[in-house]
């Protein structure tokens, strides 16, 4: 009797990967394959290749929505501190709070004289010697010289 290597049928075979992300140009590449071997006596009919170019501009408008989502997610992650410097030596009003009921006080006006950052939010640092987040804000007006 023969006896047959497990070896031979029982090792996992390593198969290639694949991209499942086409391009643009990989799409065009497709296209074009398929353009060039299709058959001289039975064309593409008319429809289905602007169909694919519709899809193909399709996909490349996508494409460049993409990219320009993603330049817009890069800008909108500026700096708090570089975000509210425009603030330095403008006029901020901000509501103090009771610090035991919660409720609003009075409205209080200052001058920034500083930004800086703390957990990812902006601080103002005014000219009375508080400190108060950007988002307890209420009005910013220019100092006018009197």
């Amino acid at each position: 009797m023969t006896k047959i290597d497990p070896s031979l049928y029982l090792n996992p075979q390593t198969r290639g990967t694949t991209n499942s992300n086409l391009g643009k140009d990989e799409f065009l590449k497709i296209l074009m394959a398929q353009l060039q071997n299709q058959d001289p006596l039975n064309p593409m009919q008319d429809k289905e290749f602007i169909s694919q170019m519709a899809t193909f501009s399709s996909l490349e408008q996508m494409m460049n929505m993409s990219n320009s989502i993603g330049n817009l997610a890069n800008n909108l992650s500026v700096s708090p501190v570089v975000q509210y410097s425009s603030f330095i030596d403008k006029e901020v009003s901000y509501y103090r709070y009771d610090t035991d009921t919660g409720a609003k006080l009075d409205l209080i006006s200052s001058k920034v004289k500083a930004v800086s950052q703390y957990q990812g939010t902006a601080v103002l640092e005014l000219e009375n010697g508080e400190k108060i987040n950007a988002d307890e804000i209420e009005k910013v007006s220019s100092i006018t010289e009197e």
